[in-house]
């Protein structure tokens, strides 16, 4: 059952941690990790098929975090579902640690796939779910793309395959904030129409408010309803959503400096959220 009130609780509760990580740091990805929250938690909390005490479980449920400068949202989730200490958030980026700033499996236990070399996490998601289709085997293998990331020309093969190979256990997700490290998207290089682009590629298409939970179950359902074709469900978002700062920021929220006094503001801030739900 979907416990709607415990999963928003729970989304302050990671964007929490995720101002305390990088306000420790001093700099960070905040406004591209504060935007995909309430999808992590979805997945994290509700529908993956996952064990934090045994993260190599056979036929588990795998998430791509292919934005990989979105590490921090990731790490927060992980650690709160017991795949290492909270404590050792603490060390996020810093010299020896198993943090770094874009996510890698080699180093953090429950990290599925080293990403942040953008364009490839998709790629690596089609391989997962191509093998899990030739095994024949349950799991379903989630990714995450960036809105920019999409630019990238590997995307595009990597889109071709999967609807070529029929991979309909591969689900999809774009952080549409519109906004990428030195400009928007349309400013860059716009990506729309992103919808038909997808379905052209043989794809299902959904769309749905990233900040809902509820709108992305209801994409989720209706993309576990296919059986020959991946799914894309584009979640519009809010960079740096939840602490006012980083909204008002808006591109500069992809990498920023983060005082000690705008750390207490922003806790405030989330704090002061939980009496609203």
């Amino acid at each position: 059952m979907l416990d709607i009130d415990l999963l928003n609780k729970k989304c302050i509760d990671i964007r929490k941690l995720i101002v305390n990580q990088i306000g420790g740091l001093g700099v960070g990805h905040i406004g591209g990790s504060l935007s995909v929250v309430e999808l992590l938690v979805y997945l994290y909390y509700h529908e993956m098929n996952i064990d934090p005490k045994n993260p190599d479980m056979e036929g588990r449920d795998r998430f791509i975090m292919s934005k990989g400068h979105g590490g921090p949202a990731l790490y927060s989730v992980l650690a709160d579902k017991g795949y290492f200490s909270i404590e050792e958030l603490d060390t996020l980026n810093k010299p020896g640690t198993n943090l770094p700033s874009h996510c890698d499996m080699l180093k953090t236990r429950g990290v599925d796939m080293t990403t942040g070399s953008l364009g490839q996490g998709l790629s690596c998601a089609v391989g997962m779910a191509l093998g899990s289709k030739i095994k024949s085997d349950d799991a379903y293998i989630y990714c995450l793309l960036g809105d920019g990331e999409i630019q990238e020309g590997q995307i595009w093969e990597a889109a071709m395959a999967a609807g070529h190979f029929k991979l309909n256990r591969l689900i999809v997700f774009l952080d549409y904030n519109k906004m990428q490290i030195s400009g928007t998207v349309e400013e860059i290089m716009d990506i729309e129409p992103v919808i038909d682009k997808w379905k052209s590629f043989n794809w299902n298409v959904y769309r749905a408010n990233g900040h809902n939970i509820n709108g992305i179950h209801k994409s989720v359902i209706e993309a576990k309803k296919s059986k020959d074709k991946p799914t894309m469900i584009i979640l519009d978002t809010i960079k740096g959503k939840g602490v006012s700062f980083a909204e008002e920021a808006k591109v500069l929220s992809h990498s920023m400096t983060i005082s000690e006094d705008m750390r207490i503001k922003a806790i405030k801030e989330l704090d002061s959220e939980v009496d609203n739900l």
